[in-house]
Formats: C-alpha cells, structure tokens, sequence
C-alpha cells in the first residue's frame, strides 16, 4: 500500500513526520511517500540515521502554514507541500494522504483537488475519542460550523459505515446526537429535526447523548454541528490535562506519595495512553472520494505512525467505496452539491 505523508505539516516537521513514516514501513509494510522540500528531508533523514527502504520523495517547494489563508492552499500556495500530496492522491499516485498541518487548508484542499463523494453535501472530520468501555467517532469535529439536519443524517451514514468497518469487525455502530438533554424534545431546531430523520433511517439510532456520556461510550457514533463537536473535543482535552497533570502532581506532593507513585507507575501511563491521542492517528475526512487523516497538529512519531496506520487501515476496508455506494443507493443524495 502507498501512503502519501506531508512531510511538512504539523509542529514538529519534519523531523518526527520522517521517524514516523520509517516506523510505519517497518510496522505495517506500506509504501510512504513523503511530501516536501527533497533536499531538506534528504538532509534531516541522514542526519537521523533513517533507512530509504520503503520511503519515498515527492518534492514540493513551499509550506502552508496554520496561520495562512485556507483558500490560499488552491493559488498562492498552490505549490505548498500539502497541495502537491492531495494533487498526487488525486492522480492515483498513492491510496491516502496524511497531514497535521493547517485543518483548514485540508479540508479546502481535499474538497477542491481530490473532491466529494458524489452525493456528499460537506465532508466531516470525524475522530476517535479514547473511553474505558470501547472508542468512539464524533464527526463533525470542526469541518462545517453551520448544519443543516439532513447533513447530521449523512455524517451519522458516513460515521457509522466508518466505525463498523474500522473498530467494530463489521457489526453495526450505534449511532447518538449530541444534545443538552435525553428527552426527544430537548435542543433547538437543528437537533429536534435531526433527531427525527436519524429515527427515521435504518441506522442503530439509540437517541440523544449528553456531553458527559460521550466519554464513557454511550455511543460508537456520536454526531453533531462542528461548533458544538470543536467545543466538546477541545473541552475534553483540557479536561483530559488537566486531571492527569493533578494525579502526578499529588504523587509528587511528598515522599509518601513518590513512593505510592512508584508502586502504580505503569498503571498510570496505562491510562495516560488510553486517554491520549497518539495511538488514535488523528481524525479522517469523511466524504472525499479518497481517503484523507487530519493528524494532529503536534504529532511525534509515534503518532504519524498510528495515522499512517488508519489510512492503511481505511484503504484496505474500502471505507470510501462503502460510503460512496451508501449514498447513491439512498435517498441521502438528494442535494447533490458535488464538487
């Protein structure tokens, strides 16, 4: 399989985009393809002792930056290493692309150079959140601010098909709105008319969700506007910090608590990587005709590593085809705005 990796997006590209790629050539056996200024990763690769056995190099000769025009990625950036990497994915030189550069541009970059699923209205960014019971997706995660009902119907589509081919081994995904309350009357018109159109599908609709149950799992699917679904996500993250950064400082507090620290070290970094981001990969752009992961934004190896993985993983389940075949077999394409 071919990956195609912008080598320059993220914080700390190139470097850890590189050890990343290697790690996941020796892991999974994919072809990577990094995306970038050649001769600077040619550098930072020998500078870094990294075999060129399965990597690859697409030269690009400019940077799109977090704080760039998203628009910017189809002209003045057009040459930018993120461009050049959806370009390719578009002409079939890889099966999926990875970045953890700006969200924006790549949303806008894959809308306009590799295109919707025929039948897609917006694409949704759709993440994996850890729980202690089982992950869970929640789309959109920042993508479209505004909604309208029948978009929530076609992520939840979308979220579902993912879930159930990525995580579940084929079974079907549960699907839950994000609201203020449970009672089937609770939210404002966007969720009560979304509500009744997932109630109405053939999804596994199990009703509203709360904020506080999307943590525990009540839900393998949980969907929702991008305003509401960005706040949830950065609120947990804080949340997430600022609890783990507590229970280490309480075990530091004196000489007692360094010495229970030692005794339940592994069971805390057992919980600091079930509640971290790293071994999830990042988030997946859902309804683009190619498969397209978000990474996040301050990525390590490790991390690069893990979303190389899902993209390898999607590919090889033809999640893509799923969602495509699921939308033109429906009535979900009724406001074909293809671009």
């Amino acid at each position: 399989m071919r990956i195609i990796l912008d080598a320059f997006g993220g914080d700390n590209a190139p470097d850890e985009a590189i050890k990343g790629a290697a790690q996941a050539v020796k892991a999974y056996g994919h072809t990577v393809l990094l995306v970038g200024q050649e001769s600077v990763i040619r550098e930072r690769m020998a500078a870094l002792h990294i075999p060129e056995d399965g990597l690859e190099i697409l030269n690009a000769t400019t940077t799109i930056a977090m704080d760039d025009e998203p628009r910017s990625i189809l002209k003045e950036k057009k040459d930018c290493s993120m461009a050049v990497g959806l370009t390719a994915l578009s002409e079939g030189k890889g099966d999926a692309f990875v970045s953890g550069g700006s969200t924006g541009a790549l949303i806008m970059g894959s809308t306009f150079l590799v295109k919707r699923i025929k039948g897609v209205s917006r694409a949704a960014l759709g993440g994996i959140l850890p729980s202690p019971r089982h992950p869970s997706l929640l789309l959109d995660m920042g993508a479209n601010v505004d909604c309208r009902p029948e978009m929530l119907l076609q992520f939840a589509h979308m979220g579902s098909i993912f879930m159930s081919n990525i995580v579940k081994n084929g079974e079907p995904a549960t699907v839950g709105l994000l609201n203020v309350g449970t009672e089937d009357t609770k939210g404002g018109e966007l969720q009560l008319e979304a509500f009744n159109l997932l109630k109405e599908s053939n999804l596994h609709f199990i009703g509203n969700v709360e904020a506080r149950e999307v943590l525990p799992g009540a839900a393998d699917v949980v969907v929702t506007d991008g305003f509401s679904g960005n706040i949830l996500l950065k609120g947990m993250e804080g949340a997430i910090g600022t609890v783990m950064g507590a229970i280490k400082k309480a075990f530091l507090t004196n000489l007692k608590t360094k010495l229970a620290g030692l005794l339940v070290k592994s069971r805390i970094s057992e919980l600091k990587a079930e509640f971290g981001t790293k071994e999830y990969g990042g988030a997946i752009l859902l309804g683009i005709r190619k498969p397209v992961i978000k990474a996040h934004g301050n990525s390590d190896a490790l991390a690069f590593q893990h979303a190389i993985r899902v993209a390898g993983e999607t590919v090889s389940s033809q999640v893509v085809e799923k969602i495509s075949d699921a939308i033109q077999a429906s009535k979900l394409n009724k406001e074909d705005t293809d671009a």
